[in-house]
């Protein structure tokens, strides 16, 4: 898993240029807006529903939402934007640097609502998350891998273009394969709670794609961005997520098997599913 998901990274920096960046900065206002609600807006409003919901929701559950929460954008929003005619250079110009920042934003996220929950909802046993140990697997996980990708996408521009389509496709099967692994070692109580996780992440991601496309608006942004700002909130990088969830030195067993796998694992399916219907609802209903 941890080798698949640096491989994916390493393929999402293959298409990141440098002219990306400089565009967020010549316009930066639909950009800052949306790494304002994909590392500000999504993780608040992933805390509040917890808070409110700390009774009848259990502490990996919350632990698991937070954790998706702070992970940074799934690069298939792109292709998911394409499909919605939404603004496509902004969605990826937003996953680049989204991705990049992800390095201390998800580790800080995590520790930040993680840290406040555990002061606002009993736990039956003690939890110590060693916030040094989930930054240097994201370092690992994210920075090297992203580096390696920028660097050879600089350097050598004709191989890396005939790297790009196998590596894309390989990506999916690796996204594919993490998510059947994940339910395929836990199914049993996949099954016992099914109904429970599938609710949580409806209303989870529901929430991400509501608010974020509602703040752009208030902010008089263009129909576009807005749709385009609200698909890229939506989708996270939940395999991210999953590894660093199945990684021992960060999160106990009993964490791992009592819901944060699990909502890990159907929001990667479920962000799927819910975004590329919206996209196809946009397609239709094109901006005049």
């Amino acid at each position: 898993m941890n080798i698949a998901i640096g491989f994916i990274m390493f393929g999402v920096a293959l298409d990141i240029k440098w002219q990306q960046f400089k565009d967020v900065f010549t316009a930066p206002k639909a950009a800052i807006l949306g790494l304002v609600c994909q590392f500000i807006l999504l993780p608040l409003i992933t805390f509040l529903a917890i808070w409110l919901a700390k009774d009848f929701i259990t502490p990996g559950i919350a632990f698991g939402a937070i954790l998706v929460a702070a992970c940074p954008g799934g690069n298939i929003s792109n292709f998911i934007n394409n499909l919605a005619n939404g603004n496509v250079a902004l969605a990826v110009s937003l996953t680049a640097i989204g991705t990049i920042l992800a390095i201390v934003m998800t580790p800080f996220n995590f520790q930040l609502y993680g840290s406040l929950y555990m002061k606002t909802s009993p736990l039956n046993v003690p939890i110590e998350i060693d916030p040094m140990d989930m930054a240097r697997t994201v370092v690992i996980l994210l920075g090297i891998p992203i580096a390696l990708g920028i660097f050879m996408a600089y350097k050598f521009p004709n191989f890396v273009a005939k790297l790009k389509k196998p590596i894309k496709i390989f990506s999916i099967i690796a996204f594919v394969a993490i998510v059947v692994i994940a339910f395929w070692n836990n199914y049993h109580y996949f099954v016992k709670y099914i109904k429970l996780i599938f609710f949580i992440v409806l209303i989870h991601n529901g929430l991400a794609l509501i608010s974020s496309y509602w703040i752009c608006r208030s902010f008089k942004l263009s129909l576009k961005d807005c749709r385009t700002l609200s698909i890229e909130t939506g989708i996270q990088n939940s395999a991210l997520a999953l590894v660093l969830i199945f990684n021992p030195k960060i999160f106990p067993p009993h964490l791992q098997i009592g819901g944060m796998a699990f909502i890990a694992a159907w929001w990667g399916i479920w962000h799927i599913v819910a975004c590329t219907s919206l996209a196809m609802y946009w397609r239709k209903r094109p901006v005049k």
